[in-house]
């Protein structure tokens, strides 16, 4: 059976890009179509990516304690056994209020919602079908893909759900195990460390590179490894895996080395792939590359000017907050709308425990630019507010130019760092210089205190280049 449906604007996908592209579109006065499994209605974002794992994390960071132990002694828990059922009642909980949120907006916005997978017909026709065997056939003048990606599963490894699994599988396990594997410390294999680290996991990070988060300021990575090794994980970096063997209780992963580690569950984290095999590009005149991503230019329209693609399908950064601005910028520009492009100033935020947060250049960046900057340092051990907080390991790190006292990066490490970072990211957007933060009055007691002890320490230093140079 099928039924046809005419719209100015067809979105594919319904996680923060497409979402925003619809809402976008919809606001512009246009006929909005997305497209959207039953059971994944947000996309990946919310039922099992950022959303659930950074529920999960709040729930570690809590029932663990691990932010009073500070004060009240490294043994101190909320919950003495934390079960799965624990982690995951507030994960579920959020998630279904997440999702009724998405649902509830794009009703209020009059967007259409067609429920099943979507392929093209041609370049301007998609066929969704339910699974039931109905089929819905629409027509777009304008067609946005925002599919998003799914975890990459290298073809040698047999993945069970329970010894042997990815990132999605995080959420399915029956128990907390007692030891871990993680294979790959991208972004996502050391946020997962880190938080079954703190649950008390013996955890061994696993990276065929010699460095993990090479895109970070190098000192803040160091300070996250030197915490993780404080909650016993082990870090064997410039090894690869041979072979995975599973057994009754557990599996063994062998390395290329010769190393044999024991451990109840192994999680792989390999990268992510697009979710573009059943989209039946080449109707609509496309193609993906390997790892399944679509090539757009700055408008975000694809080789097929009418169609765009935006989030996690087209690549790099990936993250939910700038998929949501392609979105909207696609949407704008497929609607012929004008608007402002997205500016160089992405904040980069990375949940592991501690957080890490940065905006702008790092010091590798800089000085291989042979770019000259000063750094001013603030030590959360001496604030007021981190001692309430008991962060005393967290750090904020500000580059400065000498020659204008712009900002040039900043690079936060310990609790709130994904907010903190913010205010730096503004002084930069806003072409502001380190004096506007040292006459700033910020809030006693606070972490954003920060920004001014690392001010007057950045404007001390330069001063003494100063007088020295004199």
């Amino acid at each position: 059976m099928h039924s046809v449906s005419d719209f100015d604007v067809l979105v594919l996908g319904t996680g923060p890009g497409g979402q925003r592209a619809a809402i976008a579109a919809a606001k512009l006065g246009k006929r909005v179509g997305i497209v959207e499994r039953r059971d994944m209605m947000g996309g990946v974002c919310i039922n099992t990516g950022t959303i659930p794992s950074k529920t999960l994390r709040e729930a570690v960071l809590y029932l663990t304690g691990m932010n009073q132990r500070e004060m009240y002694g490294s043994s101190y828990r909320v919950k003495e056994e934390i079960t799965t059922e624990d982690l995951t009642a507030r994960t579920q909980h959020v998630m279904g209020r997440q999702i009724d949120t998405v649902r509830s907006q794009l009703t209020r916005n009059h967007v259409t919602v067609l429920t099943g997978v979507g392929r093209f017909t041609d370049p301007h026709t998609i066929e969704v079908e339910d699974g039931t065997g109905r089929a819905t056939i629409a027509h777009a003048e304008k067609i946005i893909i925002a599919t998003g990606t799914k975890p990459a599963r290298p073809s040698t490894v047999e993945f069970d759900r329970a010894t042997i699994i990815d990132s999605d599988g995080i959420l399915q396990l029956d128990r907390v195990p007692t030891s871990m594997v993680v294979v790959g410390a991208g972004v996502i294999g050391i946020e997962y460390a880190s938080m079954f680290a703190a649950l008390g996991t013996k955890v061994t990070v696993i990276e065929k590179r010699p460095q993990m988060l090479e895109f970070c300021d190098q000192e803040v990575v160091e300070a996250l490894k030197f915490r993780l090794r404080d909650l016993a994980v082990t870090f064997r970096f410039g090894e690869t895996v041979a072979a995975v063997e599973r057994y009754a209780h557990g599996a063994v992963t062998v390395l290329e080395s010769g190393k044999k580690i024991p451990a109840e569950t192994v999680m792989y984290s390999a990268g992510r792939q697009g979710v573009t095999d059943d989209l039946d590009l080449p109707k609509a005149g496309l193609d993906s590359d390997a790892r399944g991503r679509i090539a757009v230019n700055d408008n975000f329209q694809t080789e097929v000017d009418h169609i765009y693609a935006v989030g996690d399908v087209i690549g790099f950064p990936a993250l939910a907050a700038t998929s949501m601005e392609q979105g909207r910028l696609a949407a704008h520009h497929a609607c012929g709308e004008p608007a402002h492009g997205m500016n160089g100033l992405q904040p980069i935020g990375i949940y592991t425990i501690p957080e890490i947060s940065f905006v702008g250049k790092t010091e590798e960046e800089l000085t291989a630019e042979k770019v000259p900057f000063e750094v001013g340092i603030s030590r959360y051990r001496e604030l007021a507010r981190g001692q309430i907080t008991g962060d005393t390991y967290g750090v904020l790190k500000m580059l400065v130019s000498p020659t204008d006292g712009k900002i040039l990066g900043v690079h936060v490490f310990g609790t709130q760092a994904t907010e903190l970072v913010h205010i730096g990211q503004t002084v930069m957007g806003c072409g502001g210089t380190v004096d506007y933060l040292v006459d700033a009055v910020f809030n006693y007691p606070t972490l954003s205190e920060a920004y001014k002890v690392a001010a007057l320490d950045a404007t001390n230093k330069i001063r003494q280049l100063a007088v020295i140079g004199d």
